[in-house]
């Protein structure tokens, strides 16, 4: 053993009892080895003598990377060498070489050596490669055969196979290879299969298998005539047949018949193969072990046969042909139908697009034939036995546990695609459908034997018809919808305690809630349905709460219908709603959280009680006797105020937070003229409500998830008090600024914004108060650059920055829109508005999204309008300093610098709308400041630019017109022009160092602000 075998075999060492610096070692000097001109004639000596099979593996993949990569540098005589040395390492006879008697990996490598040489000199250098080896197969038998089928599979893989991505280049190869073998040798090698099969079929099944794969490769590209033929079809339905053989050459040679059956070919001459290949001769094989390689085989070739026979169909419009067809489908389906029912999840998909594309020809039959009605029933057959759970996982999926909700997640995608087979079959033959689907539902309710699964699979059936169900025809009842309703609301099955009954029993039934809308006389049914141990009261929690939220939908459609059944309801919840407000801090159920976390019962009960038919006095003793429990337990909670230790508090969190859950979902059956307006007694009510809740804020000013459910409680009092919940405001916007991270922020600014926009002016004198707290804390948040970006710059930190900005934005906007733009000049608020300013320049200059940028251009256009008015005689301005500003700065930067930017892409719809609105503020501009603005905008902004004097004066004249949509396009004519001629030149690079120049005393100035804010009053007077 010299250097190289012992480093080769030390790299390829997976022991662990090597050293890693000499394997580092080692696999340096291997890849150093590698970049030697000669490594080829290395690698080939060595391998005519090493048995290592490392080191053979090791030379044969060098050898390979440097044909790849040196292929075009190397000289005639190194070429000619390696092709001699590769003919003979594949030769059984050759005295230099013994690779055939190596590891498989060691053959497939040589292999692949050898097809790269194909790549680059078949069929114009090296002609007669597949003919050397072709002479080689008798003389060398086995081995030389398993080599060559090596060959051609690694040939396909490489290189032919459409299954890989290629290259252009290597399409092109491909073409030329498959060209070449056509006109030179493909009958040969086929001649030499069909031989190699009848010498080899009783002694060596599994070279005959190699062969067979292979030969399966091959048969999509060449001529369909050297194999369908009366020759290789007998031999291949014999090797099938025979029970002798290995059942992996039988497999083998159902995939080359499959392969045969797939070929591209005209429909007629298809169909006369199909015909001839008398398929049925195998449908009696499929009764074997579906888990066998030979069943899944003929499986699959029996689908796809199927396939083929219905294409077949489609294409020819020949009534004789037709029936052919016809006559061969009703021979292969019941077959199929077999193998659906039968087969393993994973070959289903393949079957069902079969069916759903058989299905879709019968659209335009009417009567179906006899044999269609029953394929179709056979159909429906196949899709029960297809959705029913495995009931291997029936505890599993009753809990559910881990192994349950997986089981849950991968049958209702697998399902997907059955039922939407069943809705095109529901389609087709609607009365064929629904009677299968009422004797199915019947069966189930019939018999105490059938189980979980069964049950399930039977109402899910009728739960995926509701879906391809017209609403006329939900409402009318079409087919027999009068008889299935009735039945599914009084169903009781006896395995209804199992959870996944339970619950697609409560969703059909939700599902069906429509055609009992005008059959009322079943509502007593459905209520019973919702109500009992079928529904809320069902023992597992997971379907209790579930059926909480889909009787809130049903209560939903149902209303205007219920108003009778309220007293029976509550009585019926009365247990319910008792368990939502118990002590219990430790109960799991008032805990959970999520769309089902038990506050739909409130919700729908609000919904009820709170509509305008129940009677005044019914209407208060109802939500008193609901409301008045659920306040005393919240004030008991805020009382006890010992807690003694963790847990212990959370769970009194989660108590108190499923209670304002539980409020808050009852006050959305209520609105505000009937609260504030007809029933102001339910006001008072929900105010004092209010009134609780907010003293939560003080207990728990900290606990983010009390914060926001109070919050969100908030939003809601102001939606249904109207102008009634300002008086609470003050203390309640109090305790919540007393939080000042990002995240409150942004909650904060959402209230603050619904309160601006139900409220205008009538909020005033508290946004007074709390603005300058909002501004300082927020600006203070916000980072006085820009916002990183990059790897690593979406962090959650950084998006909630974000997105205090851009509702900071929207704060602005809203207070300057809904006539507040007075609050930033009173006595308090007068200090934040140099910054805020500055801030709303930067935004509209610079934001990435363009609707923010919009909305800010927005508040200076209605800003311009509310405070540039002169006050007296004298011309004193009504904000000293605002018209300055906004005319050198706003002016120049945002509408004129700003669309100058390449960034600013005129094709984005968005975009223009901004573009738009940056021309109406010039509009405003002059209308308001005159000569002023266009003289500064014109002397400051143009010269810059070099824009010419014409142009300028065309853009005066078009500002002082009427006619805004001319303006507006002729400034982006101007503005594109503009860069045009400045692309590239240097004026452009010194307009934007000119105004890299403003945005830096921009940046510094707001910097300089938001600073001074920060020091304390009397302090800032003396840096002032």
């Amino acid at each position: 053993m010299d250097d190289l075998e012992r480093a080769i075999l030390i790299s390829f060492d997976e022991s662990g009892t090597i050293d890693p610096g000499l394997k580092s070692q080692a696999v340096a000097f291997c890849n150093q080895l590698k970049d030697d001109p000669s490594i080829c004639r290395i690698c080939i000596e060595r391998l005519s003598f090493s048995n290592y099979a490392q080191v053979q593996f090791w030379c044969l993949q060098a050898l390979h990377e440097s044909l790849r990569l040196r292929y075009s540098s190397m000289s005639p005589e190194e070429k000619s060498y390696i092709r001699k040395s590769l003919i003979s390492m594949a030769d059984q006879t050759s005295t230099s070489f013994r690779l055939l008697e190596s590891q498989p990996f060691t053959r497939n490598k040589l292999a692949q050596v050898l097809v790269t040489f194909i790549y680059f000199e078949y069929p114009s250098i090296w002609s007669s490669v597949f003919l050397d080896l072709l002479s080689r197969l008798a003389e060398g038998g086995p081995p030389v055969i398993d080599m060559f089928c090596r060959v051609l599979n690694s040939l396909d893989d490489e290189l032919i196979s459409q299954d890989y991505p290629r290259t252009q280049e290597e399409s092109s190869v491909a073409c030329n290879v498959k060209d070449g073998m056509r006109q030179q040798c493909v009958p040969q090698i086929v001649r030499a299969w069909y031989d190699i099969i009848v010498m080899y079929k009783n002694t060596e099944p599994e070279l005959c298998s190699t062969v067979l794969d292979t030969m399966r490769r091959y048969i999509t590209w060449i001529d369909i005539g050297l194999v369908a033929n009366d020759a290789f079809v007998p031999l291949l339905f014999e090797l099938i047949l025979n029970v002798g053989p290995s059942e992996q050459m039988r497999a083998a040679a159902a995939g080359c018949v499959l392969a045969i059956v797939a070929k591209r070919m005209e429909p007629q001459l298809k169909l006369s193969l199909l015909s001839s290949l008398q398929i049925n001769r195998i449908f009696g094989l499929l009764a074997g072990d579906f888990d066998s390689e030979l069943v899944s085989k003929l499986a699959a070739l029996i689908t796809g046969y199927s396939v083929e026979v219905l294409e077949c169909s489609k294409r020819l419009d020949s009534g004789d042909v037709n029936g052919v067809s016809m006559e061969l489908l009703d021979e292969v389906l019941p077959s199929v139908f077999y193998i659906m029912q039968n087969c393993d999840v994973e070959d289903t998909f393949n079957i069902v697009q079969f069916l759903s594309c058989y299905v879709a020809t019968m659209k335009s039959l009417s009567p179906l034939r006899e044999k269609q009605v029953i394929h179709v029933g056979q159909i429906l057959e196949v899709i029960r036995a297809r959705i029913c759970y495995d009931p291997t996982h029936r505890d599993n999926l009753n809990l559910p546990d881990k192994i349950g909700r997986e089981e849950e997640d991968r049958m209702i995608e697998y399902r997907k695609d059955l039922f939407v087979l069943l809705r095109a079959v529901g389609r087709v033959a609607p009365d064929v459908t629904h009677m299968f689907i009422r004797n199915s539902l019947a069966s189930a309710l019939g018999s105490s034997e059938m189980n979980v699964e069964e049950v399930e699979a039977a109402l899910s059936l009728l739960h995926a018809l509701g879906e391809s169900i017209s609403e006329e025809g939900m409402r009318t009842g079409i087919g027999l919808l009068r008889e299935l309703v009735p039945m599914l609301l009084s169903a009781r099955f006896s395995c209804h305690s199992h959870r996944l009954v339970a619950l697609v029993y409560l969703e059909t039934v939700t599902r069906y809630v429509k055609f009992v809308q005008e059959n009322i006389q079943y509502i007593p049914l459905v209520l019973a349905a919702f109500m009992d141990e079928r529904g809320i009261h069902h023992p597992n929690a997971n379907v209790s709460r579930r059926a909480g939220y889909l009787f809130m939908r049903a209560v939903k459609l149902l209303k205007p219908k219920l108003v009778a059944f309220i007293e029976t309801i509550l009585q019926s919840l009365q247990d319910t709603v008792a368990r939502s407000t118990s002590l219990d801090w430790t109960s799991k159920e008032l805990r959970c959280s999520g769309s089902e976390d038990g506050s739909h019962i409130f919700e729908a009960i609000g919904l009820l009680i709170g509509m305008e038919d129940v009677s005044p006095e019914k209407q208060s003793e109802y939500l008193s006797s609901l409301l008045t429990p659920l306040c005393q337990q919240v004030e008991m909670l805020l009382l006890d105020d010992k807690v003694q230790s963790l847990e212990e508090s959370s769970a009194k969190v989660a108590n108190i937070q499923q209670v304002i859950m539980a409020i808050n979902a009852l006050s959305k059956g209520f609105n505000e003229r009937l609260v504030t307006a007809n029933r102001p007694a339910i006001g008072i009510m929900f105010k004092q409500t209010l009134d609780v809740l907010l003293r939560i804020l003080v207990v728990f000013p900290k606990v983010e998830p009390l914060r926001n459910k109070v919050i969100s409680f908030l939003h809601r009092m102001v939606d249904i008090l109207g102008v009634h919940v300002i008086p609470h405001l003050p203390k309640a916007l109090e305790q919540l600024l007393a939080e000042s991270e990002p995240k409150e922020m942004v909650d904060f600014l959402l209230l603050i914004n619904q309160l601006i926009s139900k409220f205008d002016t009538s909020v005033g004198d508290i946004l007074e108060g709390i603005f300058p707290t909002i501004a300082r804390r927020a600006l203070n948040m916000l980072p006085r650059d820009a916002f990183p970006s990059g790897p690593g710059s979406n962090t959650e930190e950084i998006r909630e920055l974000q997105e205090l900005q851009r509702l900071l934005c929207t704060f602005l906007h809203a207070m300057t829109t809904h006539n507040l733009s007075y609050v930033f000049l009173a006595p308090k608020c007068r200090g934040y508005l140099d910054p805020i300013m500055q801030f709303l320049l930067h935004i509209s200059c610079k934001h990435k999204d363009i609707l923010v940028r919009k909305a800010c251009v927005q508040i200076f256009v209605r800003l311009i309008k509310d405070w540039c008015i002169k006050t007296n005689s004298n011309g004193e301005e009504m904000v000293p300093g605002f018209q300055s500003f906004i005319i050198e700065s706003f002016a120049t930067n945002c509408c004129f610098y700003s669309v100058l930017d390449k960034s600013f892409e005129f094709r984005d719809a968005n975009s223009l709308i901004l573009f738009g609105e940056i021309v109406m503020a010039q509009k405003v501009m002059y209308q308001k400041f005159g000569n002023d603005f266009l003289i500064h905008f014109m002397s400051k902004g143009f010269p810059a630019a070099h824009l010419p004097q014409n142009i300028a004066e065309q853009y005066c004249q078009k500002l002082q017109g009427s006619d805004f949509v001319s303006l507006k396009s002729f400034y982006q004519s101007l503005i594109e022009s503009l860069r045009c001629e400045l692309n590239g030149s240097l004026t452009l690079s010194l307009y934007f160092y000119i105004r890299h120049l403003f945005d830096t005393v921009h940046f510094f100035l707001y910097k300089a602000f938001v600073s001074l804010i920060q020091i304390p009053d009397t302090a800032r007077c003396k840096v002032s």
